[in-house]
């Protein structure tokens, strides 16, 4: 079993003592389910690289202003842990700087962390962020002064790139990671604030996603919402017939108005728009991290303003709204 109860014992405590306490009814049973997918050659090899990363105490740790873990240590243990953070690649979510390392993954996630961060609060606050990838968010969350950051996501990969950053810095017991599905979770109608970042686009039912995301939050609960989004102002959506951007697995890209629409209709009240932005190539880009095509390898050749696919090239768009 390379996923036990183990690495989740101190999760259990921690909720057994706070308002989660209810999800130890069933996340149990989950996470051995769960374990027992998680037994194959690909998931060995993801745990024997951060077995081996090497513990070490830093002496200084920033999640804050950016995530930087630093200390004295041997340009042979640097590059031991270089070796091993670059096996388990490709790395989405970025940047992370580790003992000089620099962890420079397909998407500047600061950028968009800064769209953010000094417009929602999040001190003293229990925090859920969904699909969370290999929790970059979370960390800057938990610098912001969160109480609890949850997050989830059933990707093998983001689950072992998480508790190797988590190993680096000093294994923080207010910060998990749990392999789930959002449409898994137990309605728990308990966090303060739910973050769905770069999620609902690639989902075949958005509007579910939404229901499920207001199921965890509590009343007066703060819902994020970051999406790609149409350049329209009308309300409507664009299904792409096959492909959008390279990527097979988009579905629905709703307007602003139409994803105004959905929150309102399921109860959402406070809709506001943080920012929308053209999604530009120093946000998201080739690196040695991510070694595949990205967005500029994705856009028309000779017009940038439309994908290889021939429809308008990417707008992020940010709202927040509140559960009445």
């Amino acid at each position: 079993m390379e996923i036990s109860i183990k690495d989740f014992s101190d999760f259990y405590q921690e909720i057994s003592e706070n308002v989660l306490c209810d999800w130890l009814e069933t996340l149990p049973s989950q996470i051995k389910k769960i374990s027992k997918l998680y037994e194959s050659k690909k998931t060995r090899f993801y745990k024997s690289i951060v077995d081996n990363i090497p513990s070490i105490v830093p002496d200084k740790i920033d999640i804050k202003k950016s995530i930087v873990i630093e200390g004295e240590i041997s340009s042979y243990k640097r590059k031991t842990i270089y070796n091993l953070l670059k096996k388990l690649s490709p790395w989405k979510k970025g940047p992370f700087h580790i003992y000089g390392i620099h962890i420079d993954g397909e998407w500047r996630s600061d950028l968009k962390w800064k769209k953010i961060f000094s417009k929602i609060s999040v001190k003293g606050k229990l925090v859920l962020d969904v699909g969370c990838n290999n929790g970059y968010y979370m960390w800057r969350i938990l610098g912001e002064g969160a109480k609890i950051v949850v997050g989830i996501d059933p990707n093998q990969l983001c689950f072992f790139q998480f508790k190797a950053i988590k190993k680096l810095i000093g294994n923080n017991k207010k910060i998990y990671l749990i392999p789930l599905k959002l449409k898994k979770m137990q309605k728990l109608g308990k966090f303060d604030v739910v973050f769905s970042m770069g999620l609902i686009y690639h989902l075949r039912s958005p509007l579910d996603h939404i229901l499920q995301l207001k199921d965890q939050l509590n009343a007066g609960g703060r819902l994020i919402i970051e999406t790609l989004t149409t350049k329209s102002d009308r309300q409507q959506c664009i299904f792409p017939k096959d492909r959008y951007a390279g990527m097979k697995n988009v579905y629905f890209i709703p307007s602003i108005k139409m994803l105004k629409t959905w929150l309102k209709r399921f109860g959402f009240v406070n809709v506001k728009v943080l920012s929308k932005n053209i999604l530009t190539s120093m946000e998201q880009r080739r690196t040695k991290w991510a070694k595949y095509d990205s967005l500029s390898e994705n856009l028309n050749r000779s017009n940038k303003k439309l994908t290889i696919e021939g429809y308008n090239a990417p707008i992020r768009a940010i709202i927040v709204s509140e559960k009445k």
